[in-house]
């Protein structure tokens, strides 16, 4: 895309009225033309195949294929395509996993027109577009103490306390004394920065190191 050509856009966000005010917001624009739309990120594939775009503006929590696996489907199929995602969540799991997916920037769906037009135009330069309150939390992810990974019997203790064993019938279960699962459970919460068990199994969840199919 050169400097004086439209930047072709495709939306996708699984709410028609969210769509058309976006539609609406760039109609009759000189900068950005919405080239196609999609309900969810299967049907963003396809309308990306079609039109061609420069941007996807991305949401995140759709029914079917969500806004995460898409942009880790059009990153692999479409390395010069930018995806800008536009949601209204900006918690750690939802930017983390976006952002290392792929995405090329993160906005808040709060962001007014002129600066969404501007953020669009940056994401198909290839440059970084992050909202300040996103840019915050990231910042303050990466000053934050860098924690060990969790040992493998770590791990496994924390799936049985995850399942509701006391630490007796984990250390029945894994052939250890249960002063060895203490042990363990005290390292595992000092690796996650909590103090208690509840706290380490969410926290163990939140950062995929289990997955609810392993309660």
């Amino acid at each position: 895309m050169t400097g004086g050509e439209r930047t072709r856009v495709v939306i996708v966000d699984d709410h028609p009225v969210v769509r058309d005010g976006l539609r609406g917001m760039f109609a009759g624009d000189p900068q950005v033309e919405v080239v196609g739309e999609a309900a969810d990120g299967a049907e963003a594939l396809a309308v990306v195949d079609a039109t061609d775009p420069d941007v996807v503006l991305m949401d995140l929590r759709m029914p079917g294929m969500d806004g995460v696996s898409a942009i880790t489907a059009l990153a692999a199929r479409r390395a010069d395509i930018r995806v800008l995602v536009l949601t209204t969540y900006d918690t750690d799991s939802d930017v983390l996993p976006a952002i290392q997916a792929g995405a090329t920037g993160y906005l808040l769906k709060d962001t007014p027109r002129d600066d969404l037009v501007r953020a669009v135009r940056a994401a198909a330069r290839g440059e970084s577009v992050l909202s300040p309150a996103v840019a915050g939390r990231i910042m303050g992810r990466l000053r934050a103490p860098t924690r060990e990974e969790l040992s493998q019997r770590e791990l496994e203790v924390l799936t049985l306390v995850a399942r509701g064993r006391t630490n007796r019938e984990a250390a029945a279960d894994l052939f250890i004394s249960e002063a060895t699962v203490k042990t363990h459970l005290l390292h595992a919460y000092a690796k996650l920065g909590v103090s208690d068990r509840a706290a380490a199994v969410a926290a163990a969840f939140e950062r995929g190191l289990l997955t609810p199919g392993q309660r």
